[in-house]
């Protein structure tokens, strides 16, 4: 049986419903509000890291989700990279904040703001939001998110800009490699593989099973210019998409 359709046992569907959503929600409230008090306390150099660590793992077992990481010997966790994956469902969120293991910001949609806890959460943590309503605010954005990369900090995000409607890996949005051309810094494709059958757009439940995340070699971006910056996107994209073979 193909994996796009994937079924769900009855009593999975209970236990969802009973628990996981319920726990999920008490979970969510209480570790945004850790980061949230602790980032303002203390920063967000240790604080907006390691709670969302945390709330992404238990949130995988909750959900009957198992994990799979391949290739983070790939990377120096110590270095600032741009990390862009694959988007194919909620569930990146909690495989990239609970397994990649190197201090990122996301850059992340302004809408995501609004949600309850989390969206101040984020803020806290130091994580950019960008504004696509118009050319010059996100490039506001991506100055701002060139600004945190520093003394090790990366950045992770979605380049396709949403989730995947059938699975397959969208087109490019140049932001994340304008950063990397800009500054020069390598990018690590990452392949998420799973997620989508996992809780596919517009599903209304999990569906148990594994995810697996393969973290590519990095992107060499020294000779990276906004001229050849195509290529880039190019080599990121057939890498991901790859790992989904």
């Amino acid at each position: 049986m193909s994996e796009r359709k994937r079924k769900i046992n009855p009593f999975v569907v209970i236990y969802l419903i009973a628990v996981f959503v319920p726990v999920g929600i008490a979970v969510t409230v209480v570790f945004a509000l850790v980061t949230i008090v602790m980032s303002t306390l203390f920063g967000d150099k240790k604080w907006g890291y390691w709670p969302g660590m945390v709330w992404a793992r238990i949130t995988c077992y909750l959900a009957l989700v198992r994990v799979r990481v391949s290739g983070r010997e790939n990377y120096d966790h110590g270095q600032s990279y741009i990390f862009v994956a694959n988007h194919q469902s909620i569930f990146d969120i909690f495989l990239i904040y609970g397994w990649l293991d190197s201090k990122f910001k996301w850059i992340m949609k302004k809408e995501l703001r609004k949600i309850p806890f989390v969206g101040k959460a984020c803020e806290c943590a130091g994580h950019i939001f960008i504004d696509r309503s118009s050319a010059m605010k996100a490039h506001k954005s991506m100055v701002k998110a060139e600004e945190r990369l520093r003394n090790g900090v990366s950045v992770v995000i979605f380049p396709e800009g949403t989730r995947t409607r059938d699975g397959n890996v969208g087109r490019f949005k140049r932001g994340a490699f304008a950063i990397a051309a800009d500054l020069h810094l390598p990018v690590v494709p990452i392949t998420i593989k799973g997620a989508y059958e996992t809780m596919p757009y517009h599903a209304l439940y999990v569906r148990p099973g594994v995810i697996e995340m393969k973290i590519h070699k990095p992107i060499d971006t020294s000779a990276v210019t906004h001229e050849n910056i195509g290529e880039l996107i190019a080599e990121a994209h057939e890498a991901i998409a790859a790992g989904l073979d």
